[in-house]
């Protein structure tokens, strides 16, 4: 093996193990159950925000509009649909959402937006 090759393979391998030093990092560090706000939104308002990460007991929120109702569980790191009086029921069958992605939970017919935002409690 030539002398390029051999530098070029010592470069490869220090920008891997960095690589995985800052992963690694993140996932300890950056990530964990701290900044998990839920953000709950009728017909584009929000109506509450919820601190996942602060919750020590499950509870049941209800919500009843004018085009329907529906109750969202939260838990420690976790908020979901539980029931809804909607026809389809999609927004039951999205499940939990969780910190670190995941798509929003949306009732369409009742016009029902759940997203979750990090806060800045790390920056």
């Amino acid at each position: 093996m030539n002398e390029k090759l051999k530098n070029l393979a010592w470069v490869l391998g220090l920008l891997a193990v960095a690589l995985c030093g800052i992963v690694v990092f993140l996932l300890l560090c950056g990530g964990g159950d701290g900044g998990q706000i839920a953000v709950i939104s009728i017909d584009g308002v929000e109506q509450r925000r919820i601190d996942l990460s602060a919750v020590d007991t499950p509870y049941d929120i209800p919500v009843t509009t004018d085009w329907g109702s529906n109750v969202i569980h939260v838990e420690k790191g976790a908020i979901s649909v539980s029931e809804s009086d909607c026809p389809d029921h999609v927004c039951i069958r999205m499940g939990k959402l969780r910190a670190g992605g995941g798509l929003p939970i949306v009732c369409m017919p009742h016009r029902l937006v759940i997203e979750l935002e990090e806060s800045d409690v790390y920056a």
